[in-house]
């Protein structure tokens, strides 16, 4: 028929084979790129995944133990005891009779049952005022009674208040705001966040000799345990420090994780012990000390090794995380019993446990970056044998840092309950502070007693000298 038009010709039909080709070509580069590009996120999330199951926030060692939540039997349980002596008394009685309605004055009392509420009396400030009085003498001249310590000012809070404002600030993690808001509804306090401020920094400042006599006992000491944590300041990360005895806290801030901090806090570099720490390259910088590598930490490690093993299957990781968990049985087994050393012949089965398990482990196939880091997990475990195991051999040193984690864990707690610290001195002072209260409860001191202790320029028992609180 007029107008249609015939079958393709062949020239046609070859440029619309080459043109589809040419698609085909590109649209499976292009699956060939998504592809590849999915594999690198599968094995970026398997790192990611990897990481966080190696940290305390991701990877919990405790297991079930069996047992029903609450007190346990025999367990000492408390609650609530009468006072010997209460404050006062307050006699409650029935004029008449519940039976036949006859009054009951003076009649015989057959018992006595007593219920006692503890309370906090309504609290409110108490002003004080120091009067300097002034006389002149018959020879013309007029002499002024001196200003007692702690009233330097026409009007200024005291010790105990400020030691509430601390604690609040400090001690609890409230921010300024808050713990202002606080001493107003508590007490009728009215103050700014710049007085909160203000009050802090006074504090801070009595603590230099504290701080110094803390660094030098650390130092000094057999065993210490050292950390570090990011922190918020400015917007920015920096870092918290940790250097820590039994007896002794110091924490530092610094814009640095490394060497540089290290320094700048001035024990790992005169510290001849034992260094209790996580696998963090720049404390091996410190020849001077022994290295007491943590092992709870390495135990999160194989524990993120072991779940990416397949089910059932035997894991290299899972038999090295044993025995050490074993080593560390053995040495409590020990020290309860009150010997000096680890039944030789059980601890050398847990060692040989160790060490087949880590040469597999290094021995392993290469296949992409996550086993490689395993490799290197497992090498590490060879090479730094016996800074793993040096707790086997020395039962002052502990296993593991979780001393040390504990008392650093209080800048993630002032993060996490009133945001980051908007000044590097800010941060310095909670540092300082914070040094300060965990030190004195390590030394039975609490927390309000020991900032007491402060605000009034007194010494603190078994702690350094500080220098007087100013006004």
């Amino acid at each position: 028929m007029p107008g249609e038009q015939g079958p393709p010709s062949f020239d046609v039909l070859a440029a619309l084979v080459v043109s589809l080709r040419g698609e085909l070509a590109q649209a499976q580069a292009a699956l060939s790129d998504a592809l590849a590009e999915l594999e690198r996120a599968g094995e970026r999330i398997a790192e990611l995944e990897a990481r966080l199951a190696q940290s305390p926030l991701g990877r919990s060692l405790w297991k079930k133990s069996g047992r029903k939540p609450g007190g346990q039997q025999g367990h000492d349980g408390s609650t609530l005891a009468q006072a010997g002596r209460p404050d006062k008394g307050v006699r409650h009685e029935l004029a008449c009779c519940g039976r036949c309605g006859a009054g009951l004055a003076g009649r015989r009392i057959t018992g006595v049952e007593r219920r006692q509420v503890f309370d906090v009396p309504p609290v409110k400030v108490e002003v004080t005022e120091h009067q300097l009085i002034e006389r002149e003498c018959a020879c013309g001249r007029r002499t002024k009674a001196a200003a007692p310590a702690g009233a330097e000012a026409p009007a200024q809070y005291g010790p105990r208040v400020a030691a509430v404002i601390i604690y609040l600030y400090i001690g609890r993690f409230l921010s300024k705001k808050r713990t202002a808001l606080a001493l107003a509804e508590l007490f009728g306090i009215r103050l700014s966040s710049g007085t909160v401020a203000a009050i802090t920094g006074r504090a801070a400042s009595g603590l230099d000799g504290f701080t110094e006599r803390v660094r030098d006992e650390i130092a000094a000491s057999d065993v210490a345990g050292f950390d570090e944590t990011g922190f918020r300041v400015e917007g920015k990360l920096a870092w918290v420090h940790c250097a820590r005895t039994g007896k002794y806290t110091l924490l530092m801030v610094h814009p640095r994780r490394g060497s540089k901090a290290m320094e700048a806090m001035g024990v790992l570099p005169s510290f001849a012990g034992v260094a209790v720490h996580a696998a963090w390259a720049p404390y091996d910088h410190y020849a001077s000390a022994d290295h007491q590598l943590c092992c709870a930490h390495v135990l999160r490690e194989l524990q993120a090794v072991t779940d990416l093993a397949p089910q059932g299957r035997w894991c290299w990781a899972t038999q090295a995380a044993e025995a050490i968990t074993a080593m560390q049985r053995l040495v409590s087994g020990a020290i309860s019993r009150g010997l000096a050393a680890t039944d030789p012949a059980a601890f050398s089965v847990q060692v040989t446990r160790y060490r087949s398990a880590a040469l597999i482990g290094a021995r392993q196939a290469r296949q992409g970056k996550l086993t490689s880091k395993h490799r290197a997990l497992a090498r590490r475990l060879l090479g730094r044998q016996d800074d793993y195991l040096r707790f086997t051999t020395d039962f002052q040193i502990p296993a593991d840092n979780n001393g040390s984690e504990r008392d650093i864990r209080m800048a993630k707690l002032k993060q996490k309950v009133s945001g980051c610290l908007r000044t590097m001195t800010g941060a310095g002072q909670f540092c300082v502070i914070r040094s300060y209260l965990s030190t004195a409860a390590k030394h039975g001191l609490a927390f309000f007693d020991a900032l007491v202790l402060l605000t009034e320029g007194r010494r603190c028992p078994l702690l350094a000298e500080h220098r007087p609180w100013a006004a």
